[in-house]
C-alpha cells in the first residue's frame, strides 16, 4: 500500500468508528424512548431503527472492504529480488557455457594442427 491509501484506509477505519459511536447514540435514544413514561413516540423509534440498521450494514461493508483490502497488501510485490537472482543466475550459466565452448574450439584447432 502507498501511503496515500493507508491514509485513506485510516479515515475510512475513523468514519467506521464515528458511525459506530453514531449507532451507539441511537440504540441509546431508543432505549429512552421505551422508557418514556408518556409510551414511546412510534415515528421516532421507527426513524432511530431504520437509521440503526442502515447503518450497521454501511459499517459492516466498510469493515468487509478494509479487510479484503488488507489481505490483498503484500509488501514484497514490487521487489524484484527473485528475477534479480535469476538473471545472475542465468548469467552464470551462460558463461559456463561460453567456456565449454572456448574449451572445445581449443580442442578442435588441437585436432586441427596435430593432422
Amino acid at each position: 500500500m502507498d501511503p496515500q491509501s493507508q491514509t485513506t484506509s485510516l479515515q475510512r477505519l475513523q468514519n467506521v468508528e464515528k458511525r459506530i459511536v453514531r449507532v451507539l447514540e441511537l440504540a441509546g435514544g431508543v432505549m429512552e424512548e421505551m422508557a418514556n413514561p408518556s409510551g414511546p413516540r412510534n415515528e421516532l423509534v421507527n426513524s432511530h431503527c431504520s437509521e440503526f440498521m442502515q447503518s450497521v450494514k454501511d459499517i459492516q461493508m466498510t469493515l468487509r472492504d478494509e479487510i479484503k483490502s488488507a489481505c490483498e497488501y503484500r509488501p514484497f510485490e514490487k521487489c524484484d529480488y527473485v528475477s534479480r537472482i535469476s538473471n545472475e543466475i542465468c548469467c552464470k550459466k551462460l558463461e559456463y557455457v561460453l567456456a565449454q565452448l572456448d574449451e572445445m574450439k581449443q580442442t578442435i584447432e588441437e585436432y586441427g594442427d596435430a593432422a
